[in-house]
């Protein structure tokens, strides 16, 4: 049954007519449901910026009147469903959900809200503004409308500093000279609040350790003025400290790397670069952990060295706590400089630690199977905060469904060693005053992986690899990996998986390259860490580049041949993707959630196509969730339309892929979330494939080639751990002819389960 828009806006019409009336029949005979307030500003003069004042001055409107939606209100609707004497339980959980309270005319209380839209006012420097309200009602409805009358502002003409202590005056006085405050300034008590705030926080900077900002007071002085002008002046308010007055330097640092509540008075520090180290044994290397401290002796006190010691600390991997004490030292009452100690209580983690991680996995081409992973860690390895980690995992999977490769089960089995070093291994010393804000972490990697799909093949490969990381501030991470190694053998390989590599020459071609050897680069950027951000942006570039070096030392094999390295053919490409994510935080756990990528493969030098393990596919759990996991493409590829395909069990790749996602998320109830999604993507080739009849090639009409799916998404979010059960259908599939492509199928929805959340 299909339905134009006239029909569905009557139809909605229709039904928040039939919610209204089934609402003002149970609002009592002598109340009005409050409807909420609008606000008119009257001036004499022209506002600067009026709009923001009005929106400041509409955040005290009380109450909040019922909210609606479409017109409809909900949520007092169940409210008066829930007082008949059975209300039912749907209704009653409807209630919990999205029920309200009714807010009456009664409710409002008038001459509260004007002293506040005054009192406002007032501060913004509309001095003597008046504020009056009106009712607006109906039968059963009631509105406010709020006119606040505003005259000229008061505005600044000066900004002084009063007299101050001499040990304080000069650095108050060069602050008050570098103040954002400028002739003409209104008025503005907001301002003059943030002012303090940061005259307080640079003080602090300057190692005024007692010093806080309610110890200043701002006096307007009028009386030189006719036409509503003022000088501003700061002053100290009475009777503050002395000690408040004064800077402070740091005069001791005591680093305690093992830190132990017992026996830490008791034992003897070990002087290292101007700090003491006290530990009972050495369980840290103080060479190594002096370059997260930067704090120095003699220093005046600054809480931003203070919080960047304590962060670079807590990112070695081995302490569950840092906490950073000051002591203050005894200062002679003549003194205009006060001393500090700094001590440094570091709790350890447990050396060891054993991680065991059980799944039941379900892929959407219809495999499925129990995977464990067990992760034992050992921290401090060295003395000098390194991690290593061996990671066994073995993992079965089984393809369940009715189709002639039913049969098919694939067995992995994989170890994994890394060790990682939290500072910078190099051939040439860096100064680590070159990372402000943290040390970059040296990783290396070993690891081996054996992949048995039944009838088919046995795929053994070994990684080797050594890079760096580090953040480069609260949101941007660098990555960089000067040495990938890989090499996979293919082996045992079936007649049916023969037939498989004949029919598709690239997908030889892409097996035939065992040895990789490159470099890699990833660049992110991540605002999803302050989760009070309402805007909230993620962009990650990664770039992978593979063959140039050995290239060098490559061996000739001939004309129309490609090269060897100690044997080996080697794969020659460069690769890139870029990832963006924007989240809208709407409160109330709901979230809209977009995402956009774009990916792009260049083989040359000795590779006519990308290895297959660094190809990109299309579909999925991750991906286009209303289309088979690596089902999608390449381009308007149809394998139901070629007779020579069959049911190939092999996955669909390319070496271009771009995917969009738009994702909905509210919360039902407790920990579970909802989410109403719709996706688009698609993979190509930038060199047609003879098997895909020219289908595969990207083109100018990739827009009309794309696969677009939408869905509904329950997820199990517990803590941040989330499981996952998306069902989506395509809407536009681009194996389908010209024409035929838009068609929301639902005949047969795919449930894809995931653990996390897709982006």
């Amino acid at each position: 049954m299909k339905y134009n828009f006239t029909s569905i806006i009557i139809y909605l019409f229709l039904l928040g007519s039939f919610y209204s009336c089934g609402i003002i029949k149970h609002i009592p005979e002598d109340e009005r449901l409050y409807t909420g307030a609008k606000l008119v500003i009257e001036s004499d003069s022209v506002i600067k910026n009026e709009s923001a004042l009005k929106t400041d001055l509409e955040t005290v409107l009380r109450p909040e009147p019922n909210s609606k939606f479409l017109g409809i209100y909900f949520g007092l609707y169940y409210y008066y469903k829930v007082q008949k004497e059975k209300p039912g339980f749907i209704n009653r959980w409807l209630y919990k959900q999205l029920g309200e309270e009714p807010v009456y005319q009664s409710d409002v209380e008038t001459y509260d809200v004007e002293e506040l839209l005054v009192n406002r006012l007032e501060n913004r420097g509309f001095f003597y503004s008046s504020a009056a309200s009106e009712f607006e009602e109906t039968e059963k409805k009631a509105s406010l409308k709020y006119t606040v009358t505003v005259p000229k502002p008061y505005r600044m003409v000066n900004y002084k500093l009063d007299s101050m202590p001499f040990s304080i005056h000069k650095s108050v006085e060069k602050l008050v000279s570098e103040s954002p405050f400028k002739t003409g300034m209104r008025f503005d008590l907001n301002t003059m609040k943030m002012e303090r705030q940061r005259i307080d926080k640079n003080l602090k900077k300057k190692g005024y350790y007692n010093f806080n900002e309610n110890f200043l007071i701002f006096e307007a002085d009028t009386n030189q003025y006719h036409n509503k002008n003022f000088d501003l002046f700061l002053k100290l308010k009475n009777e503050v400290p002395k000690k408040s007055l004064i800077p402070y330097t740091i005069s001791k640092i005591n680093i305690y790397p093992n830190y132990k509540v017992s026996n830490s008075a008791e034992l003897k520090p070990t002087r290292y670069n101007e700090k003491n180290f006290i530990q009972e044994e050495e369980f840290f290397k103080p060479k190594y952990l002096d370059p997260f401290v930067v704090l120095e002796e003699g220093d005046y006190f600054n809480p931003e060295r203070s919080r960047n010691t304590a962060r670079r600390l807590s990112t070695i991997g081995a302490y569950k706590y840092v906490n950073i004490q000051y002591k203050e030292l005894d200062t002679l009452a003549d003194d205009n400089l006060g001393h500090l100690e700094a001590n440094i209580y570091l709790s350890p983690l447990n050396k060891r630690a054993l991680r065991a991680e059980l799944q039941v996995v379900t892929k959407s081409n219809n495999f499925a199977g129990p995977a464990f992973t067990l992760t034992l860690s050992n921290r401090n390895l060295f003395g000098g905060g390194e991690t290593y980690n061996i990671t066994p995992k073995v993992g079965y999977e089984k393809q369940i469904g009715g189709n002639q490769n039913s049969g098919n089960s694939s067995l992995e089995l994989g170890l994994q060693n890394e060790l990682i070093f939290p500072r910078v291994l190099f051939p040439v010393k860096i100064n680590d005053d070159f990372f402000k804000y943290s040390i970059p972490k040296t990783k290396t990697s070993l690891s081996v992986d054996y992949l048995k799909r039944t009838d088919l093949y046995t795929l053994l490969s070994g990684t080797a690899l050594f890079g760096y990381l580090w953040d480069a501030n609260q949101y941007v991470t660098h990555e960089i990996n000067p040495i990938t190694v890989n090499y996979t053998a293919l082996l045992n390989k079936t007649d049916a998986f023969e037939d498989i590599l004949n029919k598709d020459p690239f997908l030889r071609r892409s097996f035939d390259q065992q040895f990789i050897a490159g470099l890699t680069y990833g660049f992110t950027y991540n605002e999803m860490v302050n989760a009070n951000k309402k805007h909230q942006l993620y962009f990650s570039f990664k770039f992978d580049i593979a063959g140039n070096t050995i290239g060098l030392l490559g061996k000739d094999q001939g004309p129309n041949k490609t090269k060897t390295f100690l044997g080996l053919e080697y794969a020659q490409y460069a690769k890139a993707d870029i990832d963006f994510h924007y989240h809208l935080n709407m409160g109330k756990e709901q979230v809209i959630a977009a995402r956009v990528f774009g990916g792009y493969g260049l083989a040359y030098g000795n590779s006519d196509v990308i290895p297959f393990v660094k190809q990109y596919y299309s579909g999925g759990p991750y991906s286009v969730r209303a289309f088979n996991i690596r089902s999608l493409g390449p381009g308007t590829y149809d394998p139901d339309s070629d007779p020579t395909d069959g049911d190939i069990f092999f996955d669909k790749t390319g070496n271009i892929k771009l995917e969009a996602n738009i994702e909905y998320r509210f919360p039902i109830v407790s920990f579970l979330k909802g989410a109403v999604f719709a996706d688009a993507g698609n993979i190509w080739n930038s060199k047609e494939n003879p098997i895909y009849d020219g289908k595969d090639k990207f083109s100018k009409n990739f827009i009309s080639e794309l696969g677009m799916g939408a869905g509904i998404g329950l997820r199990v979010d517990i803590q941040s751990f989330v499981i996952r059960f998306d069902l989506a259908a395509p809407f536009h599939n681009p194996a389908l002819p010209k024409g035929e492509r838009f068609d929301f199928d639902l005949s047969s929805p795919i449930l894809n389960f995931a653990i996390g959340y897709p982006f």
